[in-house]
């Protein structure tokens, strides 16, 4: 395991980045004390960035997951107002200026 501190890791991020994506893993340090760790995705993290943060919320307790999985989107809500109701209270909300 190499170690680095965040001025050089900074610097040559590129290469550390690199070295994490063939396997190693960089100790990040600020001044000498160990603050990060920098290493290769773990094999059950998810190629897709969106699905890697729904997972790791999931994991930390922040999010819970349904109990049954839904088929097809989500319904669409009712609407809250019609189009003419919106641009009437647009149109008098404006008028106070």
């Amino acid at each position: 395991m190499r170690s680095v501190g965040i001025k050089a890791l900074n610097s040559r991020l590129s290469e550390y980045v690199r070295l994490a994506a063939s396997g190693e893993t960089i100790l990040v340090t600020d001044r000498g004390r160990p603050v990060a760790e920098l290493g290769p995705l773990r094999e059950t993290r998810s190629p897709v960035l969106a699905d890697a943060f729904l997972a790791d919320a999931v994991r930390s307790g922040m999010l819970t997951p349904p109990a049954l999985a839904a088929s097809g989107p989500p319904p669409k809500p009712a609407p809250v107002a019609t189009l003419d109701e919106i641009l009437a209270d647009l149109d008098e909300s404006r008028r106070d200026r």
